[in-house]
């Protein structure tokens, strides 16, 4: 106890000195080009609106903005800036323009800018990292509901970055893609940019008379580190902040057509398998299906999926295990992030608020659980529906998907049923029911439900909460969990706290859970004040403490923790911190592949990281930690380098190297890995990726070539391997040729 307060003392009086930096001058006004520049309140301006304007003239998406229809178009002007510093004028001007006909929205813009010899792509590649890219965004509310959105950025190499965003911001599916036209220039003046958005695009009310969408811009100019947008926003929120986005009015009569499309794949795979294996186990595979998205009203989307392949999709990144608990490895497969959003339960992450949980400690639906083992191999998908999207005010999530049986694991059939009532903008209550069922020989099943709600207050206060059980085959023990959580995040202040229980029963089979048996209580308290300091935009002292005891009542795990984070003026980081822990372990457990004795285990760490610019063409991250661990010493080191020569080429190396000493017992824990990028094009590219895990002393390689020879249609081209160092001998290699083609009706 000792301990706590004098830390909580020191975090305390290194708050106070972070507060006294903020100058006062930073809330009123600034200097610039020769006089006094005031700034605005981003939350209490009135929110801009705009007029799409009908066109008739054929607009050629080539990025210059040379059509008589531009014009006269309404435009958008007067960025704000919400980062570094919220409510200034932006520093170069933006000009934003949209049109409409009867088939696409037009979106324009021209963003001057002095140094167009600075502008930076970091990538070609759909999905390129927008953080590290000079950039330019719409986000589009079709129905007005202040809580999700749609978005397309560029940048000035004309790579796409598109995604959905839910709940008001909270959660961002990067996963999403649609069917766009877009085109660039980079000029003496700065770089323009052209979009046509085909309305099939999109879902909106169709029918007659005139309609309303939200809207806002967005343009980041990397090299100041600047984000601005059209309607302003406070600098903890991002263009997908629904609620404070602006209007877009003059939609007349739109019309979506039938909404229907059709993409077929045939895919050819060779498997070798070298040292003796049993028979089937190699050789070439042919395969071929098909993927269906209709829209059955203008919210409401169906997905059909027949035969479903992912062997296009990249290996996982390792990860070293220094817990007793199971690993959460995020979902990279397209079918199941689109409209992801939509069926999350479980412990949430709100943007830029620590919540000291989130969906890698608990999501009752998570869908690695359906075509894929326990050890990330693929297991065969015959096929499967979705229904997904919004009546009224009610989100519907309806998922029912068929496995084959392969390599001893069972045939199943995974259901999950998502019910979600929006009470404005302010607030929402839920259903989750999943269920896991063997469709072979015997009964083995596994069913879930679970409540939720979410309420936001005050517009910086949000309140979690939700309940679940589970029900199985051989179900005991205690099988319910339950969460409460409420945070607070505004330009300053950042806290949050939340109580868990989790019965030592609780098994959600379509789900993900990481620690069971327990009851934990967690708190923490941050401040972001800009000090005003040379090259510091921000600092983040933090304080952070936990703790968890079994349903006995017993203490199991605590920890605090105390910190720092600073962010610069050029976007790189620097976070210092130290963990104080405690672990009583009631039986023997296995860490990092060492079993340790039960009994109370206390020890602590220092860790420091440091990362760079995303914008600059050599950068990385460092990081350093070194302390005591369970009944040993603990020293690791994590790097990443990467360089980026030009918008065509990526080249990064990462190493994570683990000295561990437990029960006097030296561990190997280290990953070593390499990633090689290539484009030729915004349409043709190559990726390579190789990781090296010490501890298994397996190197894994995948090479994956990707042309996209239509909108949303591609060839891919995949070689992956896994090979024992050991001997030097490969176990296992696979060429994969995949070919697919979306057909719109």
């Amino acid at each position: 106890m000792r301990k706590i307060n004098a830390i909580a003392l020191h975090f305390a009086a290194m708050l106070g000195s972070s507060l006294a930096f903020v100058p006062a001058s930073a809330l009123h006004a600034q200097s610039g080009n020769g006089g006094a520049v005031r700034a605005v309140n981003p939350d209490s301006v009135p929110r801009p609106a705009m007029r799409a304007v009908v066109t008739n003239q054929a607009i050629r998406i080539d990025g210059i903005l040379d059509e008589a229809a531009w014009e006269m178009a309404d435009s958008a002007t007067d960025f704000i800036t919400a980062i570094p510093r919220d409510g200034y004028p932006a520093t170069e001007r933006t000009v934003a323009r949209v049109l409409i006909d009867g088939d696409h929205l037009y979106v324009g813009a021209m963003l001057y800018d002095g140094r167009p010899d600075l502008l930076y792509s970091p990538g070609l590649e759909q999905d390129f990292p927008t953080h590290d890219a000079d950039l330019f965004g719409i986000v589009l509310d079709t129905f007005l509901d202040r809580q999700n959105g749609i978005m397309f950025a560029v940048s000035p190499a004309n790579a796409l970055f598109d995604a959905q965003s839910f709940n008001d911001s909270r959660e961002v599916n990067t996963a999403w893609e649609g069917v766009i036209e877009t085109g660039t220039v980079v000029g003496d003046d700065g770089w323009s940019v052209e979009m046509a958005i085909p309305l099939r695009t999109l879902r909106f009310r169709t029918g007659a008379g005139e309609q309303e969408w939200g809207i806002n811009f967005l343009r980041r100019i990397r090299r100041l580190n600047e984000d601005s947008y059209w309607a302003p926003l406070q600098r903890q929120f991002r263009v997908h902040k629904m609620s404070r986005a602006g209007s877009l009015v003059g939609l007349e009569n739109l019309r979506q057509g039938r909404n229907l499309t059709v993409k077929p794949y045939a895919s050819a795979q060779h498997v070798r398998r070298p040292g003796g294996v049993a028979p089937g186990d190699e050789g070439g595979d042919f395969d071929a299906g098909f993927d269906l998205k209709y829209g059955v009203s203008s919210r409401l989307t169906l997905d059909v999926t027949a035969f479903t392949d992912f062997s296009q999709v990249e290996v996982d990144q390792e990860q070293v295990n220094l817990t007793r608990f199971s690993l959460f490895f995020p979902e990279k497969r397209d079918f199941f992030l689109e409209n992801d959003g939509i069926f999350t339960l479980g412990d949430v992450t709100e943007r830029n608020t620590r919540t000291g949980s989130g969906p890698r400690d608990f999501k009752l639906f998570y869908s690695r659980s359906i075509g894929l083992s326990e050890d990330r191999r693929p297991i065969p998908i015959l096929g499967g529906v979705r229904l997904s999207g919004r009546a009224g005010s009610t989100e519907i999530g309806l998922l029912n998907m068929q496995t084959r049986s392969s390599d001893g694991q069972p045939a199943e059939n995974f259901a999950v049923a998502r019910l979600r009532r929006n009470f404005g903008a302010t607030a929402d209550i839920g259903l989750l029911v999943t269920n896991r069922q063997g469709t072979g020989d015997g009964d083995a099943h596994n069913r879930a439900a679970g409540i939720d709600a979410n309420v936001r207050l005050m517009r910086y206060g949000l309140v979690n909460a939700y309940a679940a059980a589970t029900t199985y085959s051989d179900a005991a023990g205690d099988r319910g969990s339950a969460y409460l959580q409420a945070a607070w995040r505004d330009r300053i202040w950042d806290t949050s706290a939340f109580v868990k229980h989790v019965g030592d029963g609780f098994d959600p089979g379509v789900g993900f859970i990481q620690r069971t048996g327990i009851r934990q209580a967690f708190g923490t308290f941050g401040a972001h004040p800009q000090p005003g300091l040379p090259h510091v935009q921000e600092i983040n002292p933090y304080f952070h403490a936990s703790a968890i005891e079994n349903l006995d009542g017993a203490l199991e795990t605590r920890w605090f923790k105390p910190g720092m984070l600073v962010t610069f003026d050029d976007g790189g980081t620097f976070e210092v911190d130290y963990e104080d822990r405690f672990e009583r372990l009631f039986e023997p457990a296995s860490i990092a592949g060492t079993q340790l004795p039960q009994g109370d285990y206390a020890f602590a760490r220092t860790s420091l990281q440091y990362t760079s610019s995303g914008a600059r063409r050599l950068g990385g991250s460092l990081g350093f930690s070194t302390g005591e661990f369970y009944n040993g010493d603990r020293t690791s080191v994590h790097a990443r380098v990467e360089v980026r020569p030009s918008a065509h080429l990526g080249i990064e190396a990462f190493v994570e190297r683990n000295d561990i000493e437990l029960s006097g017992t030296k561990v190997a824990a280290d990953v070593f890995g390499g990633r090689l990028r290539y484009a030729a094009s915004t349409r043709l590219f190559t990726s390579a990726f190789v990781q090296y895990i010490e501890s298994a002393d397996e190197l894994v390689s995948n090479i994956r070539i990707n042309y996209i020879h239509a909108p949303l249609s591609d060839v891919f081209l995949v070689f992956a391997e896994r090979r024992n160092l050991d001997d030097s001998a490969a176990t296992e290699r696979t060429l994969t040729v995949k070919v697919t083609r979306l057909l719109s009706f």
